[in-house]
């Protein structure tokens, strides 16, 4: 009964900034990990970010420095600041919760001129 929703997606010039959103239903996050991951098209799922229920932070090298990952508990949402965005960053964004195997539809984000 979790449900997952990821928002936040679209059409960005590269240069530019996205802040996606992920929110929790049926479930308190306050104590799992919370994480972010990619797909793009014709490669394997990759890492992007994660967040410990103490709010630690790890991040995947291909995107480190250009996002911040953070959590709001209270009102079961999770976020991912993307700065700075190149072509290559062209994936459908997911929020996940690694620990149990969950992760929502996704979000399309499309980096193009």
């Amino acid at each position: 009964q979790v449900q997952i929703v990821e928002s936040g997606g679209g059409l960005v010039q590269p240069g530019g900034s996205l802040r996606l959103a992920c929110s929790v239903s049926n479930f308190n996050i306050r104590f799992d990990r919370m994480a972010w991951d990619r797909r793009a098209p014709g490669k394997q799922r990759e890492f992007v970010a994660r967040i410990s229920s103490e709010g630690e932070t790890v991040y995947g090298d291909s995107m480190k420095g250009r996002v911040t990952i953070s959590r709001d508990d209270a009102k079961n949402m999770v976020y991912l600041q993307m700065n700075n965005l190149k072509p290559e960053d062209t994936a459908v964004y997911y929020c996940t919760m690694p620990t149990r195997g969950y992760w929502g539809p996704g979000t399309q984000v499309t980096v193009s001129a």
